[in-house]
């Protein structure tokens, strides 16, 4: 059977397909009990990420439970950091942390043990395209480089991404130098997944929304435009998604300028507005991770909304954001059961 029986892959390629494709953003994870349980053996976090074992694992579980039509690498946006040695740990509660960089150590970064460090989530890449059932499309990613760059800087996550934003207006050459470093690693690291066996990428700004449109455009649209021409150079036939979450009505530039195959959606993104991207490219996206935790009629309902205005063009069904530890992983079989019309 050929690859592109993937459903996902043929919305990629610009086909409508009734009812569409679904995966969700962190759909491996903490909602999941036996998610839980394997992280309980997996030392620390980012231990279970460079683990091509029980990566592989909890990457499959929501396979195994829902169905999904796609598989996402399990892994982190900052294990680039981490190659580059800037000392990240996760904590309960706390979330990432690490060294925050200065503009002189960004002139100095040494890039040469980023790629073995990186080895293993190619295994795990490996692993699991020998190990999923062939007709589900398998996913792999990496932040996008204004978002890795604001940890970089801030040494852990903030609401505004003000120390981000405040660096690059004070340091501009070495935020720039930065940003073309993540951009370049970015590239080499997403063709690794490629070529050890992922169908498609995902690059997730999940940080976009806090810039003005200048802003956006230097330090959003260029970096992940020189990622997916860099790819392309050298894989013509990839197929990328790109989500730069909070972008508002800047994505029609961000989709025509980027060069992306489809642009992501989180749940603020008006439906009219979806539907005008979508005459140009699919779209992935969007319902609200709050409908997950409340089910019933009202994720019911936004369910209809979404598949009533963009069921007719290009759309690969998500949530607009990573679903939460709060939900119930019945109610993410009752999601999938509607999108997919199969209730009673």
């Amino acid at each position: 059977m050929s690859a592109e029986n993937r459903k996902i892959l043929k919305v990629l390629q610009g086909e409508t397909l009734s009812p569409p494709p679904i995966w969700l953003m962190r759909q491996a994870g903490r909602y999941l009990p036996e998610y839980r349980e394997t992280r309980k053996t997996g030392g620390s976090f980012l231990d279970l990420c460079y683990s091509p074992e029980l990566a592989t694992e909890v990457t499959l579980q929501p396979i195994r439970r829902f169905g999904f039509d796609a598989a996402i690498l399990f892994s982190d946006i900052l294990v680039i950091p981490d190659a580059l040695q800037r000392n990240v740990t996760f904590s309960e509660g706390k979330g990432p942390e690490m060294t925050p960089i200065t503009a002189d150590e960004i002139f100095q970064l040494s890039i040469n043990s980023v790629f073995p460090h990186l080895n293993p989530v190619l295994d795990v890449v490996e692993k699991l395209r020998a190990t999923l059932p062939h007709e589900t499309t398998l996913l792999g990613f990496c932040g996008a480089p204004w978002t890795v760059a604001t940890y970089m800087i801030a040494g852990h996550g903030t609401p505004d991404q003000a120390p981000a934003r405040l660096f690059a207006y004070r340091e501009r050459k070495a935020f720039l130098r930065l940003l073309d470093i993540l951009a370049d690693l970015s590239s080499e690291y997403l063709l690794g997944q490629l070529e050890a066996g992922a169908d498609a990428v995902q690059i997730f700004d999940s940080w976009a929304g806090v810039l003005g449109e200048e802003d956006f455009a230097d330090f959003c649209v260029a970096p992940v435009k020189r990622i997916v021409d860099t790819v392309r150079a050298r894989r013509p036939d990839a197929k990328i998604i790109a989500f730069a979450k909070g972008a508002g009505l800047l994505l029609k530039e961000y989709a025509k300028k980027t060069g992306a195959n489809a642009i992501g959606l989180d749940w603020s993104v008006p439906l009219s507005f979806a539907a005008d991207l979508q005459k140009d490219s699919p779209v992935q996206g969007n319902l609200d991770p709050m409908l997950v935790i409340a089910g019933g009629e009202p994720m019911k309902t936004g369910i209809d909304r979404i598949l009533d205005r963009l069921g007719n063009g290009p759309l690969i069904f998500n949530l607009g954001h990573g679903i939460t530890p709060q939900a119930l992983p019945e109610t993410v079989t009752e999601l999938v059961r509607h999108v997919r019309r199969e209730e009673n």
